[in-house]
């Protein structure tokens, strides 16, 4: 991976993020590209941490390409669109999920504007989410594919942001690109990496350090992994199904792999709110 393959993606001159309020116990997930598998790991984690205890809500964040609830088979009666449109507010619009044991704000699919909200009404939808969030041990974000406006102002609002990657090389472009981004707005420190779909631990090493080289080469930086998930076709087939992996095949690879990444998550959580009580 070289420069000049990403400059387009990431020009030099981006504007800085806009002052924004961080949540201390928000997890966004973000994707440089669509069809890394951003939105199964956000259940499939979602669902561990509840699995360990946890008091979690997932926020379907893909403003415009909302895919959670068909994830999951639900037809949520209310939505994120109810909250932007000021008719509920966003405690009106949570929806349990009692077969994961977590809650759910969806999105809406199909409402291209919505990925271009104005500033404003961004913020205060960024400002009740922290407001509920306040009510969970955690809550992860389910954030659109790419670096636009909207992906990231959520970003910096988590905690921590898991960026997923796979091994093809337009998804390490694409994660490239938003660590660059990132780092012009001042959230480079809050970003690990998730490699997906990778096809051994050899392979999976070899994504994320190709991924790294190209942050130390011209960022500066060394993103931490968080870990990596496994090929495994029982992911599909848990998709197929519209039922989490750790329900339909709770001892596969994938679904522990996921459950390793929890824990890691938890670990960073309370490290960073050990360190905010300290200061």
């Amino acid at each position: 991976m070289s420069e000049s393959v990403t400059a387009d993606k990431a020009p030099a001159n981006t504007p800085q993020t806009p002052a924004f309020r961080r949540g201390k116990n928000l997890i966004a997930v973000a994707s440089g590209k669509g069809g890394v598998g951003k939105t199964w790991f956000s259940i499939t984690l979602s669902h561990a941490l509840a699995k360990s205890g946890k008091k979690v809500l997932l926020f379907d964040g893909d403003l415009g390409l909302a895919n959670v609830d068909v994830q999951l088979g639900l037809m949520p009666k209310r939505d994120l669109n109810d909250v932007i449109r000021g008719r509920l507010g966003m405690d009106k619009v949570i929806q349990r999920y009692e077969e994961g044991g977590f809650d759910i704000i969806a999105g809406r699919s199909g409402q291209a504007s919505l990925s271009a909200l104005p500033s404003q009404r961004l913020a205060l939808l960024r400002d009740q989410l922290l407001e509920v969030a306040e009510k969970y041990d955690v809550v992860v974000v389910d954030l659109g594919a790419g670096v636009d406006r909207t992906v990231r102002m959520m970003s910096a609002s988590a905690a921590r942001t898991l960026l997923v990657t796979t091994d093809e090389p337009t998804s390490l472009t694409d994660a490239y690109a938003f660590i660059k981004l990132g780092n012009a707005a001042g959230m480079s420190k809050n970003v690990s990496i998730v490699v997906n779909m990778a096809p051994s631990t050899m392979e999976g090493e070899k994504t994320y350090k190709t991924l790294l080289k190209a942050c130390e080469n011209f960022l500066r930086l060394k993103p931490p992994m968080a870990g990596m998930i496994s090929l495994d076709p029982r992911v599909k087939d848990s998709i197929r199904h519209q039922t989490p992996i750790l329900i339909r095949s709770p001892n596969t690879d994938a679904a522990e792999d996921v459950e390793d990444i929890a824990r890691v998550v938890m670990r960073e959580l309370r490290e960073a709110m050990a360190k905010t009580a300290k200061a």
